[in-house]
């Protein structure tokens, strides 16, 4: 079957957060992480089918739906998991606050890399926990990490460590040997992991694969939280259903806990919407792949020798592309290229030096990236001319 990842759905005037926020402006929003794409057919049937069905009432997954994620996990993972492991939430950022309230009390903290996406660096905020970053080093254009100074940054208040993979924003895909070290290093100072894997089927790469943390050693399973969703793979975050799979009876059973009277449940439409995508959007996401390599590519050719600009690193995984600016000298990089007519996300947001980094959104069609692109460049061209 064929899919059409050419046609660009029409957002304006709708309620996407993604295209309201430059209403009524000449601005091209490739900002937020949500695509320009249609949800698979098999999704969309299923919505259909479920709304069909006409009762709305409070939900619980059907067996099909286990069936659905138990198989894809296996046959893309090898990670053979349990329904009772579970703990279903309406959304990642939701799991990442829970550990924090759960396994952690006022005043302790937990270690993550930076720059990170935003929610790890403010999770704890919200709970008087804190977060304590580490920069990533960039070594032979790949970002590793400093094993020492994240050793230094551990005290007797550290109780966690919050991990991307892949990496949002710097795109990185985690290699077993790096896990390896990480499940040692863990298992050494006692923490707890939770594991955001919410872009772990968008890897572009094909050389690389998704290795869920949890299945390093057993040892490393029994401290681990893992978050998984079908939203950013198959563009349904506004279903709202994410996976927070625990295997460990007494850490699933603080986690759900500390939830309670606070986290709403999964909607009858986010149960289908995850069935439809782990059980019958393959062929979908694998189409998916296909448009968004040919979009990696077309970055790199654009902006790889541009004046000012660096790719620093290889895009392995997501759709999110992180670009070095600070040469360019921009008093505020966003503002400058939404005066062009392209709107970025902030790098100083994922805890980046300031002004140094924007990120690029290039879930669209290859059509919208080309317009993006084109106004990217021109707002670079202008640096040159002012300068």
């Amino acid at each position: 079957m064929s899919f059409d990842f050419t046609t660009p759905p029409a957002r304006q005037e709708t309620d996407a957060q993604k295209w309201q926020k430059y209403a009524g402006r000449d601005i091209l929003p490739m900002w937020v992480a949500d695509m320009d794409f249609k949800a698979s057919p098999a999704i969309i049937a299923a919505l259909h089918a479920r709304v069909e069905q006409g009762v709305f009432g409070y939900a619980r997954p059907v067996p099909s739906t286990l069936d659905a994620i138990r198989e894809n996990f296996s046959t893309h993972y090898g990670w053979t998991i349990e329904n009772d492991w579970i703990v279903w939430l309406p959304g990642m950022v939701c799991g990442l606050n829970l550990a924090a309230l759960a396994f952690a009390k006022a005043g302790d903290n937990y270690l993550t890399l930076a720059p990170v996406y935003p929610p790890f660096l403010s999770a704890g905020r919200h709970f008087e926990r804190r977060a304590v970053r580490t920069a990533w080093t960039l070594a032979d254009g790949r970002w590793i990490i400093n094993w020492d100074a994240l050793a230094a940054s551990v005290t007797p208040q550290t109780k966690m460590f919050y991990l991307c993979n892949p990496h949002n924003p710097i795109a990185r895909v985690w290699r077993r040997e790096e896990l390896d070290r990480l499940a040692a290093f863990i298992i050494k100072h006692d923490l707890l992991l939770v594991s955001d894997e919410i872009h772990c089927d968008l890897i572009l790469d094909p050389s690389l694969s998704h290795i869920p943390s949890a299945t390093i050693s057993p040892e490393l399973a029994a401290r681990t939280i893992t978050l998984m969703a079908p939203s950013k793979t198959y563009n349904i975050p506004g279903l709202g259903c994410t996976l927070a799979i625990i295997s460990d009876p007494d850490l699933r059973r603080r986690f759900h806990r500390s939830g309670l009277g606070l986290v709403p449940e999964v909607t009858p439409l986010g149960f289908a919407g995850c069935e439809a995508a782990y059980g019958q959007s393959e062929d979908w996401r694998q189409g998916l792949l296909g448009t968004l390599r040919t979009n990696r590519d077309l970055i790199a050719t654009t902006l790889g020798h541009l004046p000012g600009i660096k790719l620093e690193a290889p895009q392995e995984a997501t759709y999110l592309s992180w670009i070095n600016v600070a040469a360019l000298n921009l008093a505020d990089p966003v503002a400058h290229f939404e005066a062009h007519g392209i709107g970025l996300s902030d790098g100083n947001f994922f805890g980046a030096p300031r002004n140094a980094y924007v990120r690029l959104n290039f879930g669209c069609p290859t059509s919208t990236l080309e317009e993006g692109l084109q106004r990217f460049v021109r707002g670079v061209e202008a640096t040159q001319t002012d300068g």
